[in-house]
């Protein structure tokens, strides 16, 4: 490793390029022995300016850090104090008895005055006990204890079937898919059997685009499992979390039984749910990041030092990855929930579709218009930020930016594009949360056929959220190992000597790969270069 180094590149040094051209200029083919050469020169590589340097956690420092992105802490906390206390008036106001609050005449009122719901009926002459809180709360606990069985027993046939999962997983989903879209269509709802008829179709389209890069992707999958196996502590990290989120699941279901069980118009419950839906999805990503950090942290060391058990690993590592991560890394990680899902989503279907789109130029002209734009997004939010958060605890926007330009200034950005395991384990959150959804469904069909469709939503919800925490710890892993190879490829030698190789090679390959597209676009375009 560089001894005063950090990940910090100079833009105006080695280039803000974007999109296939930056990366492949920025290495060529035989980039790896240099790459491994250049690894161990100075700071100067990369620095002029010595007091923005920081070092990958020497072996025998342990410097101060600073708390980043205070503010974006500030709203998370504000956002679960006011999201809490909605959840349990909500919940509160139709436990055991309706309208015990008196909610009702403040969300008919608003909804009449928005010409969102027509005004409120009459109310009936008995009470219904059906409209009850605890009518709907017990659909959410088998929601999250399918999630929790789901989840932990993926975590544990990953160690000893880690391919099969995955395999799993990416043909399981677009099955699955197509069979509730069936179950939808029969039972009526056909909005939502063409929302999942159609999501059955991209998914194939999307297996078709990227079936050859499978073996690349699945051999970085196992052997990430691999180096998560070898920290058997890490696995209880998960576990720990995930009794956290259970904890304010059991909060938010309750908040969300009494919305399902409210009076008012459907399309406000169902904007009511949206809304405390993008909580939950917000508290789950903070845990989930939570858990990136400590496990980048761990991993890194790992690397880094050479081994779980070397005589210069700092004394408890994991005490010290989650102390950090909980304390002055904890607002970045806030800050980066909120946004690093959604555009990694989007960069994944733009990829999927550029790669398929011919010769048509005015159809590629359009996509890269928002390929370039996504590109400039996922400079400042990338999920390999969480890897330098963990590491120099830099602020997310900074370690972001420094991860992109490291991957763009080794070249390893073409590995990073080729690679779909973030796809995979998305595939699996996806896979885990309708299993929890329809498993919920059937239970809520039999009981309440009229709210099938709102609880067994939210409930898939639910078991990604739950599933998402026990895949964390494998895409942690994947992460570490990229901004690993990226900084010093010695380090990935060290660990697994024949890994090193392959990932060599296949970057070796996709620099070729690229630089022979480059000169294809360039020669394709000549002709109209020398008629001007």
């Amino acid at each position: 490793m560089r001894g005063g180094d950090s990940f910090d590149s100079d833009a105006d040094a080695d280039g803000d390029g974007d999109g296939d051209g930056a990366a492949s200029s920025s290495s060529s083919p035989p980039a790896i022995q240099e790459h491994a050469a250049a690894a161990h020169q100075g700071s100067s590589q990369y620095h002029t300016d010595t007091s923005s340097t920081t070092s990958p956690l020497p072996h025998n420092a342990n410097p101060a850090r600073q708390c980043r992105d205070i503010f974006w802490l500030l709203i998370f906390v504000l956002h679960l104090l006011v999201f809490g206390s909605g959840l349990a008036l909500l919940g509160a106001n139709r436990f055991k008895k309706a309208d015990r609050l008196n909610i009702d005449r403040f969300t008919n009122l608003t909804l009449s005055a928005t010409a969102l719901a027509p005004p409120p009926p009459p109310p009936p002459a008995a009470e219904d006990p059906s409209r009850h809180t605890e009518t709907f709360w017990p659909f959410y606990g088998v929601a999250a204890g399918i999630g929790l069985v789901v989840a932990w027993s993926w975590l544990a046939l990953l160690g000893r079937h880690a391919e099969l999962m995955m395999r799993v997983s990416v043909h399981g989903l677009t099955t699955y898919l197509a069979v509730v879209s069936v179950f939808c269509f029969w039972a009526h709802h056909f909005f939502w059997g063409v929302a999942f008829a159609v999501g059955a179709a991209l998914q194939f389209v999307y297996l078709l685009s990227v079936f050859d890069r499978f073996p690349f992707t699945m051999l970085v999958l196992q052997k990430s499992v691999k180096m998560v196996w070898s920290l058997p502590e890490v696995v209880w990290v998960v576990y720990t979390f995930t009794v956290v989120m259970l904890c304010w699941f059991v909060l938010w279901s309750f908040g969300v039984a009494g919305i399902v069980a409210l009076s008012i118009d459907v399309n406000g419950r169902w904007w009511l749910i949206v809304v405390f839906s993008v909580s939950l999805f917000w508290t789950g990503a903070v845990l989930c990041n939570t858990v990136h950090v400590i496990v980048s942290g761990m991993v890194f060391l790992v690397l880094l030092h050479g081994g779980r058990r070397a005589s210069t690993m700092p004394s408890k590592p994991l005490l010290r990855t989650l102390r950090h991560a909980l304390t002055t890394n904890f607002g970045s990680i806030c800050y980066g929930s909120l946004f690093t899902a959604a555009i990694r989503t989007l960069r994944w279907m733009i990829r999927g579709v550029r790669s398929r789109i011919g010769n048509n130029e005015c159809l590629l002209c359009c996509i890269d218009f928002f390929f370039h734009l996504v590109e400039t997004l996922v400079r400042f939010f990338n999920k390999y930020a969480y890897v330098l958060i963990a590491v120099h605890g830099k602020s997310f926007n900074r370690s972001a930016r420094d991860a992109w330009e490291l991957f763009q200034s080794t070249g390893i950005e073409a590995l990073v594009a080729y690679d779909c395991s973030g796809a995979v384990l998305l595939m699996s959150v996806i896979l885990g949360g309708l299993i929890a959804g329809t498993g919920t469904g059937v239970w809520v069909w039999f009981k309440r056929s009229d709210k099938v469709i709102m609880v067994s939503t939210t409930a898939m919800l639910v078991g990604m959220i739950l599933v998402g925490l026990a895949v964390v710890v494998v895409e942690s892993a994947v992460t570490s190992i990229y901004i690993c190879f990226a900084e010093d490829p010695t380090l990935i030698e060290r660990w697994d000597p024949e890994f090193f190789s392959q990932l060599s090679e296949a970057l070796h390959q996709r620099l070729q790969y690229r630089s022979a597209r480059a000169r294809q676009a360039f020669n394709n375009r000549l002709p109209d270069l020398t008629t001007i």
